[in-house]
């Protein structure tokens, strides 16, 4: 099993990769920026349904491509990873662009893939503050968003098996993030190591990525499993548990290592991902605006399915405790599974290709339709009750 040091250090990137990435006339799946480290660019990757190619482009405003009733006022505004981006379908088929053409009125999407929670947040700032604001906030939080949300650079973590294509799917680089504070046990809310493209090269230089993230501690908790646990910094590692309020980690064997690892990570995440939504909160009230969020993730869809504890308890916890309004689709998926006479992997297999396929976005988007409906006041044009309403068709017709 390699060093920490050196897993880092062949995280480098090659010069071509990013000459593809910041080439203006190249189709990338992502482009440069100088807060986030990326946004969403303009590329047709082939990760879609029966192997096709998906159209993915991104407007002017950062928000991903959308044709229901665009060209109304937005009320709804959609923040987070992958999920929420809708990597793998084309842009027509988003849950966003189906909720959309049902309820009468845009939904914009500013989801971008392999974002946490905390760069959802601050694209959330950075755009609620332009007029492409809405007063209705999503917060979309998936699986490992929790752990990306403290982590300097996505892209190390990745590297071994994220195919970069070229540069035409680099995506990972440097960001804003979030990390502890050892000494006051307070989150720092952190700007990009690199906010200037020509600095981005900086990601060739193997000496540059160790100085900068041999201290990251949730890169070392997530690279337990790929790296010597000796080479790792055990005493930061355990005063962090400390500041946390878990259990330091326990050598005594493996196969409790491993388990003290996980609840440290988790801890970490959970903790990081309640002070986010905290934030979020505070902001929307600060500014008349609203907030939801959604949460999903296979892993406790599977855990649910098979009867197991969710490994996201405390998340469920805080958004019941904290009375925030959120959509939980795990439940979902855990009572349509019974639907069906299907294995675990084939019920998958029906809505996922990694990400949702159409058929998974449609099955979302009317799951999460009547939390919409009821939240928004006034309600969608196609359900009120004055009739009438429906009859005035202006803004409507084309032409």
């Amino acid at each position: 099993m390699i060093s920490f040091e050196q897993y880092i250090r062949e995280s480098a990137i090659t010069r071509v990769d990013i000459d593809t990435f910041l080439d203006p006339n190249q189709p990338t799946w992502a482009q440069f920026d100088s807060e986030l480290g990326y946004i969403l660019g303009n590329d047709m990757p082939k990760d879609g349904i029966d192997s096709s190619y998906t159209i993915s482009t991104v407007q002017a405003n950062g928000r991903r491509s959308a044709y229901a009733y665009s060209d109304r006022s937005c009320r709804i505004n959609t923040y987070g990873n992958s999920f929420t981006q809708c990597h793998q379908v084309s842009d027509g088929e988003t849950w966003q662009e189906y909720l959309a053409a049902h309820l009468g009125e845009p939904i914009q999407n500013f989801g971008v893939g392999g974002y946490g929670v905390y760069q959802a947040y601050r694209r959330m700032l950075r755009t609620e503050a332009t007029d492409n604001g809405a007063e209705y906030i999503i917060l979309y939080i998936w699986g490992d968003d929790h752990y990306r949300s403290l982590l300097r650079c996505r892209h190390i973590l990745i590297h071994r098996w994220w195919d970069h294509a070229g540069g035409r799917m680099f995506h990972g680089n440097f960001w804003a993030n979030l990390e502890i504070d050892l000494n006051t046990g307070n989150f720092v809310e952190k700007n990009s190591l690199i906010s200037m493209q020509e600095d981005l090269y900086q990601m060739t230089d193997s000496d540059f990525m160790l100085e900068a993230t041999k201290d990251d501690l949730m890169l070392q908790l997530s690279l337990f499993d790929y790296v010597d646990f000796d080479t790792l910094d055990s005493e930061s590692l355990n005063i962090l548990a400390e500041v946390l309020g878990v259990s330091t980690i326990d050598r005594s064997n493996s196969k409790k290592l491993k388990a003290s690892i996980s609840k440290l990570r988790d801890a970490y995440g959970f903790s990081a991902t309640k002070y986010i939504v905290k934030q979020t909160l505070n902001y929307c009230q600060n500014h008349q605006k609203k907030m939801m969020v959604i949460t999903l993730c296979p892993r406790v869809v599977r855990q649910l399915i098979e009867g197991h504890k969710r490994y996201d308890q405390e998340i469920v916890d805080f958004l019941v405790g904290e009375s925030i309004q959120h959509f939980d689709m795990n439940l979902v998926h855990a009572e349509d599974y019974r639907s069906f006479r299907l294995s675990i992997d084939d019920y998958f297999s029906r809505y996922f290709i990694g990400h949702y396929n159409p058929t998974g976005n449609h099955l979302f988007a009317y799951s999460l339709k009547g939390h919409l409906v009821n939240w928004l006041d006034p309600k969608p044009i196609t359900y009120r009750s004055n009739q009438q309403e429906t009859i005035d068709f202006t803004g409507y017709l084309l032409g």
